[in-house]
């Protein structure tokens, strides 16, 4: 009897993730890389969580907690008590929490909701599964979520709905009156998931995160990630919160030893950086002003940001725009993979970098021409 492979795994393409910087050394010489590609946090990881980790450094023989109870317990002190422990999942990176949240509430034939531009794996996961994934794209200039377009999508098949704010790649976000108008019109067999990964770069006075709709009883799950503002990318930690039964629904699925000893000190340890997260804020705040200014001068097409990256237009293909800049040192992310296929996005370095990126810019409109 043969093997039972599942068929709709033949759609599979699995996730494309940016170039890593030894694969572009060749093309860059000997200039020095900044590396814009990734979003990472261009003043590095939380001092409190270095110091944590160096600690744990002589414990590595030692098994991580079989829970994750210690992790739930900080984050709960870190939402000052709004949210209790039971209201919290997590796992080793934002995106496995995606993949948990799928695998809990997704199953053959039925669809979840997704509007281009948008993160990969929200239309990608779900074909894992056999499921179906329905592109509602965000529309106008400014892609602004379709809130009717979204509630006309939903069927008895509809499981999941996500959104982003801020968005990846777009950098925009969902105004509150939007995001009312989509949570209180929802039905109660769909869970809205709001990625907020980037909430602590935002500053629009119309933004909103997940918390006040999950206290207010409704069927919303908020994900987060340790990656971005924290700077703990390489550690791969997330978390999403919800009412205490989705949570625990999906606690469920966590497998024993989940998180590395790594991870559970590192968390901890950098939910206490205060300091960090505001001089990081203030950071990508200052220099996307910057930013815009140069950009400004240019005449380079670009969209203001809410995160701590900026999509553009380049005047030519993104793949060739890619290539140009990574010869001046300069690695940019190309964002056809996430439905903005004549754009790239750019993450907010250092000043430093930023000063190589529009020097990159300069030598590239000014071969325009010949490359267009």
């Amino acid at each position: 009897m043969p093997i039972h492979y599942k068929k709709y795994l033949d759609s599979v393409q699995g996730y494309q993730g940016g170039k890593s910087i030894e694969a572009v050394r060749k093309l860059a010489g000997d200039k020095t890389i900044y590396k814009l590609s990734s979003n990472e946090n261009p003043l590095g990881s939380s001092p409190l969580a270095v110091a944590a980790l160096r600690e744990e450094l002589d414990s590595l023989e030692i098994y991580p907690d079989n829970s994750d109870d210690r992790l739930r317990s900080a984050l709960s002190e870190f939402y000052h008590g709004e949210l209790s422990s039971e209201q919290f999942v997590t796992t080793n990176s934002g995106v496995a929490n995606l993949d948990l949240l799928i695998r809990a509430f997704m199953e053959e034939d039925s669809n979840c909701i997704y509007c281009d531009p948008a993160f990969g794996p929200y239309k990608e996961f779900p074909l894992k599964l056999g499921a179906r994934a329905i592109n509602v794209p965000l529309i106008g200039r400014d892609f602004h979520l379709d809130v009717e377009a979204v509630l006309t999508a939903i069927d008895e098949k509809t499981r999941l709905i996500f959104v982003t704010s801020p968005n990846n790649p777009t950098g925009t976000h969902i105004p509150k009156p939007q995001m009312d108008a989509l949570v209180r019109s929802l039905p109660d067999h769909v869970v809205l998931v709001i990625d907020e990964v980037y909430f602590q770069y935002a500053d629009a006075d119309d933004y909103v995160r997940a918390l006040p709709y999950v206290l207010d009883g409704y069927n919303v799950i908020a994900v987060n990630s340790f990656s971005k503002a924290y700077g703990l990318a390489g550690m791969r930690l997330g978390y999403s919160y919800a009412s205490e039964e989705i949570a625990g629904y999906m606690r469920k699925l966590r497998i024993p030893f989940m998180i590395p000893s790594m991870g559970l000190t590192a968390g901890i340890a950098a939910l206490q950086d205060e300091e960090h997260i505001r001089r990081t804020r203030q950071h990508v705040l200052t220099e996307k002003a910057w930013l815009y200014l140069e950009l400004d001068r240019l005449g380079v097409h670009y969209w203001k940001t809410q995160a701590n990256f900026i999509l553009v237009k380049p005047p030519m293909s993104p793949s060739v725009f890619e290539d140009l800049m990574i010869r001046e040192g300069v690695m940019v992310r190309t964002v056809a993979g996430f439905g903005a296929p004549e754009c790239v996005r750019v993450t907010i370095g250092t000043r430093e970098a930023n000063q190589a990126y529009i020097a990159a810019w300069n030598k590239v409109l000014s071969g325009a021409e010949l490359v267009g």
